[in-house]
């Protein structure tokens, strides 16, 4: 009944935060920020880069085009079985060029009792292509690194460091008259990283030291102009010999009422977190961009 209680908390806030910015940006100037399409902007991710849930995509976050600035907020929520995960980011992009985030997230640890805490700085680059327009895809390459703020457990179960970065570089694509005249985007991205369980538990283990790449992917249909669903999977390094790390898994919809707002909520699967497995639940984020 806690945990219940504690989640519909957060649902309430989340959603008088989104009432207040919709109450303050009215919907009728919203048009007016940058000049890309409707949802091109993407959400956030919970490390605070530009893309889908939990896979930085090739997209820069805002509408910012050539020629322009932009800016984000974001705060995300990810309450599962035994753990939740709390974000607050921010984000800022020029020229559709060059994109600079970052991220706090605070990992409560519901079950064994005590949270976990880390920041993420990041930096994506566009190299070429364009998500909509051209032949090529949009091609970036990234960076977040990572420093975690509470490396006493971690060190504990064999974690080796308390900071490092993940390299990563996306591909995305948007096809507007897809599969059964639908808008498709597709993004995929591959990470050379040795974070455990994101960073959360250090960097590097006594079962592997070094960073490896993995795959990460994000596939979306828009159902029209507002609203898209989509799925997302993210294979991710097995470091600690204490406890596996699985792959994690998502089912999102997500709401784009205008250039200002973005709303978006998921089923998650995220495999065994510390030794407890099938750990599934709810993903929510809410993105302001300006």
């Amino acid at each position: 009944m806690k945990g219940y209680r504690e989640s519909l908390v957060t649902n309430l806030r989340l959603l008088r935060s989104a009432v207040f910015v919709l109450a303050v940006f009215p919907l009728t100037t919203f048009a007016n920020t940058g000049s890309k399409l409707l949802a091109t902007g993407g959400a956030s991710t919970i490390e605070g880069s530009g893309g889908g849930g939990i896979v930085p995509w090739a997209t820069l976050s805002s509408y910012a085009d050539t020629g322009e600035w932009g800016a984000t907020v974001n705060m995300s929520e990810v309450a599962v079985d035994d753990f939740r995960l709390s974000v607050q980011g921010a984000s800022v992009s020029w020229n559709n060029r060059v994109e600079l985030s970052y991220a706090q997230q605070t990992f409560d640890l519901s079950t064994i009792g005590g949270e976990l805490e880390q920041n993420i700085v990041g930096a994506k680059v566009r190299l070429f292509g364009n998500l909509v327009y051209g032949d090529w895809p949009q091609l970036s390459v990234g960076a977040q690194h990572k420093k975690n703020k509470t490396f006493t457990l971690p060190s504990a179960v064999g974690a080796l460091d308390d900071s490092d970065t993940d390299w990563y570089v996306s591909a995305a694509k948007a096809w507007l008259d897809g599969p059964f005249h639908r808008t498709w985007v597709a993004n995929l991205t591959m990470r050379r990283t040795r974070s455990n369980q994101l960073g959360l538990l250090g960097f590097g283990g006594d079962k592997e030291a070094d960073s490896k790449w993995g795959a990460e992917a994000s596939v979306a249909a828009f159902l029209n102009r507002y609203w898209a669903v989509g799925v997302e999977f993210r294979d991710k390094p097995d470091n600690l010999s204490f406890a596996r790390e699985e792959a994690w898994k998502d089912i999102f919809v997500a709401y784009f009422p205008s250039k200002h707002v973005s709303l978006v909520g998921a089923y998650t699967e995220l495999g065994s977190i510390a030794g407890l497995d099938d750990q599934s639940g709810w993903y929510l984020s809410l993105q302001a961009a300006f």
